[in-house]
């Protein structure tokens, strides 16, 4: 069968990676599917990674050009390169089965952009402490996945997405739209995610609370947090009617779209403790913005995304580009 999609991962480890793992990840994915890896890791990494990797992956170097969000760069020079029309980015702890590939791929014959559900293969305490955060998301719209899939013809009409933005999903997703693009929510199609480790993700608590910069809304409520916390602390009633809502909210979204069959039961008692850390954590991230932005690559980044508005002001010409039909599969 011809190839009918395209696997983007970026990849930039600084420190010894999972490579063989990966490999054997890779070397299960569909013969349909072309893979490219895109490799910013130093060159001595870079050269143990190619020849750890099976002989179908295409290995490149990201743009030197490119400057910001290194994941963005990376993605930009896989489309950039890329042989098809339909491509799927993936971070390199995504592990798609060919079912669910073929399930993405098979839902951009409608849409310009699809985005699935991640979850967990395995729990870990800070696992589940983060799943708490997906089905808050999924109660309140979508989570923010660590793969999309997405047509190629509609980012060469946008020149791309910006490498400025922190939160690098929503950058792309709203200039999508911004585009005249059409999302589909794929919360009914659930792709594995391996956690990362403990101080990896304790590292990464107050960069993921800056995202909220992105959404004021989300902003404004989350500052709120630790203040009604506070005062609801000097009524007990109140503080226990505050943490049963937030675990009902979460339990909603473990409900919605087949959620129950792939997130336990007990993931929502969780939620608390993630919107308590959140209500933290979104205080450190407005004292980074004052110090011009969250800490990033030896530099700081200052926007975590642009807004719908801009992006629509920016790329309204792209309105009118021609929709490139699906390609047989």
């Amino acid at each position: 069968m011809a190839s009918s999609a395209e696997y983007i991962l970026p990849l930039k480890w600084t420190g010894e990676g999972p490579i063989t793992e990966l490999a054997d990840y890779l070397a299960t994915l569909p013969e349909w599917v072309e893979v490219t890896v895109v490799d910013g890791s130093p060159e001595n990494s870079f050269e143990r990674h190619a020849r750890a990797l099976p002989p179908r992956v295409r290995v490149l170097r990201p743009d030197a050009s490119g400057a910001g969000n290194g994941k963005v760069i990376g993605v930009l020079t896989g489309v950039r390169a890329a042989r098809h029309e339909r491509l799927v980015l993936a971070d390199d702890d995504v592990r798609y089965s060919a079912e669910q590939l073929r399930e993405v791929v098979n839902r951009l014959d409608d849409a310009d952009l699809v985005r699935p559900q991640n979850y967990f293969r395995e729990l870990p305490w800070h696992a589940r402490w983060d799943t708490a955060r997906s089905l808050i998301n999924r109660a309140l719209g979508s989570d923010y996945p660590g793969t999309l899939a997405v047509r190629r013809s509609i980012l060469e009409a946008t020149d791309g997405y910006s490498s400025e933005a922190l939160f690098e999903n929503l950058e792309l997703i709203r200039t999508v739209h911004a585009a005249g693009g059409r999302e589909a929510r794929a919360d009914d199609v659930f792709v594995v995610r391996i956690p990362p480790t403990a101080r990896h993700f304790l590292g990464q608590r107050i960069r993921q609370a800056y995202d909220s910069f992105a959404q004021p809304g989300r902003l404004a409520a989350e500052l709120l947090i630790v203040p009604l916390a506070a005062y609801a602390a000097e009524r007990p009633h109140r503080l226990l009617a505050g943490i049963g809502s937030l675990m009902a909210l979460a339990e909603v979204g473990r409900r919605r779209q087949g959620g129950r069959s792939i997130f336990p039961p007990t993931s929502a008692f969780w939620a608390p403790v993630w919107a308590l850390e959140r209500g933290i954590c979104i205080w450190l991230a407005v004292l980074s913005r004052l110090r011009g932005g969250v800490p990033y690559a030896g530099g700081r980044m200052k926007l975590a995304a642009h807004s719908q508005a801009w992006l629509g002001r920016r790329h309204a010409q792209a309105h009118t580009r021609p929709r490139q039909g699906a390609e047989a599969q």
